[in-house]
């Protein structure tokens, strides 16, 4: 054990005059608990909201999506390419457009996207996703299938077997004129996915029904990708790139959408600024407990310099003394933390509608790198409350603190 923290544990041990630097010591402690506490609880929960959004959009959607196919040929060359990159693992066509959905008189637009089920449950979950119906009715005929979003069919008050009217924003050439494209559809089946912008905004049809209705030349507008490792979603998306060329757009699942992860990273963001605030506070009150430590312990520090110890270890010594309170504030705080996840995962303490979120608890995601962070910034700003009053206490000259100690 060296000198410093020797002196510092003697120190934080020693009785003294008064309760009052006792409790400044507690409140210092409890202050850095409840900040990291606070901070990693939260960014936890948050972590949890974000990776059940992730895991409803990976489940909706393909990990990568190529789009730009000109014609059946090309779109062969691209799906040959994707398949033979090493972390691609299934592949599926789809064609996607947009159009008006017409019910009773109710429209609505709505993201039209034409699949084969057969290939497409290879890329996604939606094969588990399906609230009503079933997805075999998504073949050709007279009227052909098509599945709605739970939100959509709700929002439109369809169910199974009700027919509906799809409406082009393409013309087409009629002997009275250009007229919008319609075609009638029966529904086959809805689907909740759990996110709320493909439940209320797609609807799924068969691929060559869809892409008849959509004009798609090539027979598919796009390709669907599912990786062997979701982790390698940004280096396989470039290596595609560099392989398909510029004229095919090549974009993962979190480039599809962008905009919500940008926001669910900025809130991250700003909530751990905001919470380390408290800790911040928190550091205050552990620098004015170091303050009235080095007024205490003058005739102390007077008496280690007039026997030899220079102003580098008096300042250690409250380094130490500082570093010993945060710690513990930090400590503490964290098993506080992963204690209140623990509750908050395990109990009802906090009850989700389940119409909205599709939740009926809170998610709690823990993860090791928010853990070094927060313990880190708690260490630091204790670091730094520190540092005014161990140079105060450095710069006490021997002979009047001795004399006025």
């Amino acid at each position: 054990m060296g000198l410093e923290l020797f002196i510092a544990l003697r120190y934080l041990k020693a009785e003294r005059k008064g309760l009052f630097a006792v409790v400044t010591t507690l409140i210092g402690v409890a202050g850095v608990t409840v900040g990291v506490a606070a901070l990693l609880t939260t960014l936890s929960v948050m972590n949890g909201f974000q990776t059940d959004i992730q895991k409803k959009i990976v489940g909706a959607q393909a990990h990568i999506t190529v789009l730009g196919a000109r014609s059946a040929r090309d779109l062969a060359d691209a799906q040959a390419v994707i398949m033979a990159d090493p972390d691609s693992a299934a592949i599926a066509p789809f064609a996607l457009g947009q159009a008006i959905l017409t019910v009773r008189e109710r429209s609505i637009g709505v993201v039209l996207k034409g699949i084969d089920p057969a290939r497409e449950f290879t890329v996604n979950d939606l094969a588990a996703k399906l609230a009503s119906g079933s997805w075999d009715g998504l073949g050709g005929g007279k009227k052909p299938g098509i599945v709605l979003g739970a939100e959509l069919a709700d929002h439109l008050g369809c169910q199974v077997d009700d027919e509906v009217v799809l409406v082009s924003p393409k013309s087409v050439a009629t002997p009275l004129g250009l007229l919008p494209k319609m075609q009638a559809f029966r529904v086959a089946g809805t689907v909740k996915t759990g996110y709320y912008e493909y439940d209320s905004a797609t609807a799924w049809a068969g691929l060559e029904a869809a892409s008849k209705f959509l004009g798609v030349d090539a027979g598919a507008s796009g390709l669907g990708i599912r990786l062997k490792d979701l982790r390698r979603a940004d280096d396989a998306a470039a290596r595609l790139r560099g392989a398909l060329g510029f004229t095919k757009l090549v974009r993962t699942y979190a480039q599809m959408n962008q905009t919500l992860f940008a926001a669910l990273k900025l809130e991250k963001v700003v909530m751990f600024i905001i919470l380390t605030l408290i800790t911040l506070v928190a550091s205050l009150g552990i620098a004015s407990t170091l303050i009235l430590r080095s007024v205490e312990k003058t005739r102390d520090v007077g008496l280690l310099k007039a026997m030899g110890a220079g102003p580098g270890l008096i300042r250690r010594i409250f380094l130490v003394e500082g570093f010993l309170i945060g710690g513990t504030g930090v400590a503490m705080g964290l098993g506080l933390g992963f204690l209140l996840c623990w509750i908050i995962a395990t109990f009802p303490i906090v009850e989700l509608p389940p119409d909205i979120y599709y939740l009926s608890r809170v998610p709690v995601d823990i993860r090791l790198g928010d853990v070094l962070a927060v313990a880190s910034m708690g260490l630091i700003l204790s670091l730094l409350a520190t540092l005014y009053p161990s140079s105060r206490a450095a710069k006490a000259d021997p002979v009047e603190a001795i004399h006025y100690g």
